[in-house]
């Protein structure tokens, strides 16, 4: 029997739905541990699919056309390492979440999950089978336990597999990022090795589908909780990792420890990995997004550069007589520092034309926001028809605060297919143009050095579509909004808890009353990057007419 157990961990970025695509990926990383002289070589879960599928694992073309690939793939993968794959399995009537084992051209064993997610983004309840708890199954001689992501945030999957003779855990994920997830997994993972006395691999997604990141970070843990492995975050990478027998059990040898980034790095990394996933997968190159001189599009157009590189992204600029020189300025000094193309498209000759237009239907009333909602539609009209004409993708840009209260127009500066800040309040917004400022790493494609500047950050922000419009004019300071914010959006309280926090009884209400009329807006809004447990879309379902108000008393 031998003393070592080699298991090459394959932190890949499948695409949902391409199976011949994940399938070449799964076969390289097994040539890649059979070279290594692996025993194991392991994938995450749902790999052969992609994860997150939602309802497209139902389809039964679809998921049979899956389980065939991962037969197919045993086939390939004959003479070699074993291979596990997560991917769609059938057994009676029901559909699971399964862990295929593959080994000698067959499958050997096949995992079900048991826990099934059913809050945020997740709504496996609807879409799996729970399946019954199962034992391990055998690798080379070994006894491996496989609980699926959510079974291993139990007690109950794991310490049953290390009662049925599992000598090690290998945990396949498709986990989610939000901010802080890496200390919440690392917590729960130790509470199962400190449980079961077993050492722990933890195997993540990497890569982006739609909304969610998935951010990587694969790490193994030995009894005790020691830290034996940290695969970096937010990109792709392969590990072999080495199991000891011992007197006292099977071991992980001491691996590299990758560097864990601060949060502000981990939401920019999340940003621009999303976006540059979300082009790469639906097909796009190229992007482009009205450039205001503001701080939103300009942190927008940073990410874009970093995530696709200058040459592909185009900004435009769009005044109207109510922009400021300074906006101007500042909008071609960002353009210049990233690299970037800069068209400037004066919007004066086609609003005049659209007010001509509607003059005799307007006649008798008074201007209102009637007129400023025309500049930004007509500029949604404008940029929408470059899009069209060229092919590159219209990126919007507005902060989960806007989007919360609904500062934004319908069909005007919502008009786009992708928003890399949908999730990032202002106030953070700031925080992390001034970090990307002092930082650069090699994952970004932009210029290195301070491409913000300065100006666009100090001064107060304007959506600039009347005289000496400030967004304090409509709106509470957003320090005070946001503070409002996290507490009835991010932590669902009240407006007894944002009284108790220090805020202003009528400022909670007014924030209540635009969150809840705005609802509408939301549900038609591009799709953005998810960064926290309470991002707009899966993660918080409300219904779009809704009379309930919280009275507060």
């Amino acid at each position: 029997m031998s003393d070592r157990f080699r298991v090459t961990l394959a932190q890949f970025n499948p695409t949902v739905g391409d199976l011949e695509g994940n399938a070449a990926l799964a076969h390289k990383a097994w040539q890649a541990g059979r070279e290594a002289g692996a025993n194991l070589v392991a994938l995450p879960e749902m790999f052969i699919t992609g994860y997150n599928t939602q309802d497209l694992v139902m389809k039964p073309a679809f998921h049979q056309a899956a389980i065939a690939r991962i037969e197919e793939l045993a086939r390939e993968c004959a003479d070699g390492p074993a291979l596990a794959i997560g991917g769609p399995a059938l057994e009676g009537a029901g559909l699971y979440n399964a862990y295929y084992i593959l080994k000698g051209g067959s499958v050997t064993a096949c995992v079900l999950k048991h826990h099934l997610p059913n809050e945020t983004v997740f709504d496996e309840v609807r879409i799996y089978s729970s399946a019954p708890v199962g034992g391990p199954y055998a690798v080379d001689g070994v006894r491996i336990g496989s609980p699926i992501c959510e079974d291993s945030w139990h007690e109950d999957v794991p310490e049953t597999l290390a009662e049925t003779g599992a000598e090690f855990l290998l945990v396949p994920n498709g986990s989610p990022y939000y901010r802080g997830k890496m200390d919440t997994r690392i917590n729960l993972m130790v509470s199962r090795v400190i449980e079961t006395g077993l050492p722990l691999i933890y195997l993540n997604l990497v890569g982006a589908q739609d909304d969610q990141v998935f951010d990587g970070g694969t790490f193994a843990l030995n009894p005790g909780g020691a830290l034996a492995l940290q695969m970096p975050v937010m990109q792709e990478a392969i590990s072999h990792v080495d199991l000891q027998r011992t007197p006292e059990g099977w071991r992980i040898a001491p691996g590299e420890l990758a560097h864990i980034p601060d949060l502000y790095e981990q939401d920019y990394h999340a940003m621009v990995l999303s976006l540059r996933d979300y082009m790469r997968k639906t097909g796009f190159s190229k992007v482009l997004l009205g450039l205001s001189g503001g701080i939103d599009s300009a942190i927008v157009a940073t990410i874009a550069t970093d995530a696709l590189g200058a040459d592909n992204v185009r900004c435009v600029m769009l005044p109207s007589e109510y922009t400021s020189q300074a906006s101007l300025d500042d909008a071609q000094t960002l353009a210049e520092n990233l690299g970037c193309r800069y068209d400037f498209v004066p919007i004066s000759e086609g609003r005049a034309a659209i007010t001509n237009t509607l003059a005799p239907l307007f006649e008798g009333t008074e201007p209102d926001l009637t007129e400023e909602n025309i500049q930004s539609r007509l500029r949604g009209l404008l940029l929408m028809a470059l899009s069209n004409k060229f092919g590159e993708m219209l990126l919007t840009t507005g902060n989960k605060s806007e989007v919360a209260v609904g500062y934004a127009t319908i069909y005007g500066d919502m008009a786009g297919g992708y928003n890399p800040i949908k999730d990032l309040y202002k106030t953070r917004v700031f925080d992390i143009c001034r970090w990307r400022n002092g930082n650069h790493r090699d994952w970004m494609m932009g210029p290195a050095g301070s491409v913000i500047p300065d100006n666009i950050i100090q001064k107060p922000p304007s959506a600039e579509l009347r005289e000496d419009q400030k967004d304090s004019d409509s709106l509470p300071d957003y320090p005070v909004l946001d503070g409002i914010l996290e507490i009835l959006v991010d932590q669902d309280g009240s407006i007894a808890d944002c009284v108790a926090a220090g805020f202003e009884r009528a400022d909670a209400k007014q924030v209540e009353h635009l969150l809840y009329i705005s609802e509408y807006k939301r549900f038609q809004s591009a799709p953005g990057t998810r960064l926290s447990k309470k991002a707009f879309w899966l993660d918080r379902r409300y219904p779009i007419v809704n009379r309930w108000r919280d009275p507060g008393e």
